[in-house]
């Protein structure tokens, strides 16, 4: 009776390290990292975890996240697809950040700047969306899906230049994963 017990007793204490292990989540990122740990809470554009063994709550970007594997039940979820950028001609699938708290887990790739020419016929709104589109395209050209936008200027009519058109600049910091 006393082997049975032990061997039951040695049986449980190995498997008890795997079992924990085995309900930890883990997380996927676009760049091939895996953080294991546990999910806090999954808001709209972010997800709050805290890494294995600790207490302190950290905050990832959805859009630096592929799935997350939920270890106490299996389940996976998908979080966002991965937006892949082969050069500047993929200016359009460029995403705009609107907070930095989006950028967690994303990397920093550098500043870019998107503007209209100091001379042209351009409205506001036409120049503000060409100013954009040069912003995406600097972003694309450095293979960076996103870009957290840190200044937008539009100048109008005399306080632009002489001749009375528009000028629009616009300033980002770049991100990939």
């Amino acid at each position: 009776m006393k082997t049975i017990l032990k061997f039951t007793d040695l049986l449980v204490l190995m498997l008890a390290p795997v079992l924990l292990v085995a309900q930890a989540d883990v997380i996927r990122k676009h760049n091939g990292e895996e953080i294991k740990g546990t999910v806090v809470k999954v808001n709209e554009y972010t997800i709050i975890f805290k890494y294995e063994n600790e207490d302190a709550e950290n905050t990832l970007s959805k859009y630096a996240i592929d799935q997350i594997i939920y270890g106490k039940s299996g389940r996976v979820e998908h979080v966002t697809d991965k937006i892949d950028i082969q050069g500047e001609n993929d200016w359009d699938k460029v995403v705009i950040l609107e907070d930095k708290a989006y950028t967690a887990g994303l990397t920093k790739s550098g500043e870019i700047r998107g503007q209209t020419a100091f001379i042209n016929m351009q409205t506001g709104n036409t120049g503000d969306k060409k100013a954009l589109k040069k912003l995406k395209m600097a972003a694309a050209g450095q293979g960076s899906p996103f870009i957290l936008i840190l200044s937008e200027k539009t100048t109008v009519g005399s306080t632009s230049n002489e001749l009375g058109g528009s000028q629009a600049i616009k300033t980002g910091i770049a991100y990939k994963y």
